[in-house]
């Protein structure tokens, strides 16, 4: 679907700009301008993400610029999600099962995005699934070690909510967390939300 060269330029790109340092950090919660680096619980205000997919990617010290780029970059990815949900699975009419849309993801969705099959899906049958890839392609050109897998959650927000996007499409709410414990590998936990 798209070069695997050019997506992970592009990817990178929009990490990199989200994160900058902004010259004119803009107008606080309180209407007031924050001072560079000033990110105390007073100053923070009501910034918060919009869905808790990757909350848990989010570190303390990124404050809440870190918390808003993560929001972006999850709304980018839920918008690209739905529109390769709607594109991909033509000849389908609809997923019935989650199961089968879990699968429709780990194969068509991630070849379309990545050129290669998910490496593993596992589930415990209530609706919690772990998508599974052990050399996630836009985490392959990061080194390895502890201060790399730091900076690793801003490289997944965006797959999060192209996941929750696609199933959005398919039919099914759904929570999406990202994990790293070694680079290059990463899991994503499916939370599917019963209605």
């Amino acid at each position: 679907m798209a070069d695997p060269v050019l997506f992970e330029f592009l990817h990178t790109e929009m990490v990199a700009e989200l994160w900058a340092p902004d010259p004119d950090p803009g107008w606080g919660v309180s209407g007031t301008p924050w001072p560079r680096g000033d990110f105390s619980a007073e100053k923070r205000g009501a910034i918060e993400l919009s869905r808790p997919v990757a909350a848990e990617a989010v570190r303390r010290d990124w404050g809440p610029w870190g918390k808003k780029s993560l929001s972006v970059l999850e709304g980018l990815g839920f918008r690209v999600g739905q529109a390769l949900g709607e594109r991909l699975p033509r000849e389908t009419l609809a997923f019935r099962e989650e199961l089968d849309a879990l699968k429709f993801l780990c194969k068509d969705l991630w070849a379309a995005m990545f050129q290669k099959h998910m490496d593993g899906l596992r589930t415990n049958h209530q609706g919690t699934y772990v998508l599974q890839d052990n050399s996630f392609p836009l985490l392959i050109t990061m080194g390895s070690g502890p201060q790399y897998l730091e900076e690793a959650p801003k490289f997944l927000a965006f797959t999060c909510g192209l996941l929750c996007g696609a199933l959005h499409t398919l039919g099914f709410q759904s929570l999406v967390t990202a994990s790293v414990a070694s680079l290059p590998a990463c899991k994503f936990q499916v939370v599917i939300q019963k209605s």
